[in-house]
């Protein structure tokens, strides 16, 4: 069985909490990541709407962008060198072109920005990978050209890993217009054959479907990437969808369940959305703090890795 080695940084979000770190705070969490196995941090995204992650000219060109008051990017960046772990840069999302159809608007404006970016910090040694931040349920063909564009781009920049981790349009988001296992499938496989030689790897959420249909989606994603060369991760959610508020730490059982399942599928690694809020020592929420405790007791009874 493997244990989680990568979260989500995630600092420019709509739905989670701010916690108000520094550099003190940061480097003291970076350090019980460590201290768990954590090798891989994956920026959520550099920007989402008027906020960023650091001041961006490109973005400051094309958006009425709020200070960012800081430069995490720079941060999390010296934490990673520092603890050697791997960085992955996640690109901005306008939370308007795209979700309007208006897909050429939305790479044009990542593609100046990523140009950006590894102007400033492309020379820095954690800087091992991309995140292309847009998430999808199903086959969308305007999304597809976003992808190959956008990864094309950024392989010319930088030739590193590119990640997705896209959801299912399952029952607990979408009741009765959840699809089937069976159209999960289908449409995955149309995602994929467009996606092939263009993104590298797949980090499905994995928190949308009933934990009873948990292992066959895990399996069937892990399956559908394989064949189609794709490294396959998952997504383990340590943040509980099942509770009437928005989102608080998952209960430990649950999230052991999902790791003994995403290991029996046979994929490549196992990521968390995410660290700081859900599983940390420091995390706002005292639940956190037992789940880091919990968790801890748990690798060292089953020699996770």
């Amino acid at each position: 069985m493997i244990g989680i080695t990568g979260t989500f940084l995630d600092e420019i979000t709509h739905d989670i909490p701010a916690q108000n770190w520094g550099l003190k705070e940061w480097a003291r969490d970076f350090d019980a990541m460590k201290a768990v196995g954590i090798d891989t941090v994956i920026l959520i995204r550099a920007g989402y709407r008027e906020r960023a992650t650091f001041d961006s000219k490109v973005l400051q060109k094309n958006y009425a962008m709020l200070p960012a008051y800081g430069d995490l990017v720079d941060l999390f960046l010296e934490q990673a060198e520092r603890c050697g772990m791997k960085f992955f840069f996640g690109t901005y999302d306008s939370g308007r072109f795209w979700v309007n159809g208006k897909y050429r608007e939305e790479t044009e404006l990542n593609k100046a920005f990523c140009d950006e970016v590894v102007e400033k910090y492309g020379h820095r040694k954690a800087f091992g990978g991309w995140y292309i931040s847009h998430e999808i349920n199903t086959y969308d063909d305007g999304m597809m050209e976003v992808y190959n564009e956008l990864s094309s781009h950024l392989r010319a920049l930088k030739k590193l890993p590119i990640l997705i981790s896209p959801y299912i349009k399952g029952v607990k988001q979408f009741g009765d217009e959840a699809i089937s296992l069976d159209k999960h499938v289908r449409e995955w496989e149309s995602v994929f054959s467009r996606l092939k030689g263009t993104v590298d790897i797949v980090a499905f959420q994995d928190g949308h479907v009933s934990y009873h249909d948990l292992p066959h989606y895990l399996k069937a994603n892990r399956d559908l990437a394989q064949k189609y060369g794709i490294q396959s991760w998952s997504n383990v959610e340590s943040f509980d969808r099942d509770m009437p508020i928005k989102f608080p730490p998952q209960d430990i059982r649950k999230m052991r369940y999902k790791v003994e399942q995403a290991s029996a599928a046979g994929v490549d690694k196992l990521i968390t959305f995410e660290f700081s809020h859900f599983m940390s020592p420091n995390s706002i929420y005292p639940a956190a703090h037992n789940m880091y405790e919990r968790y801890k007791d748990w690798m060292l009874e089953n020699g996770l890795r």
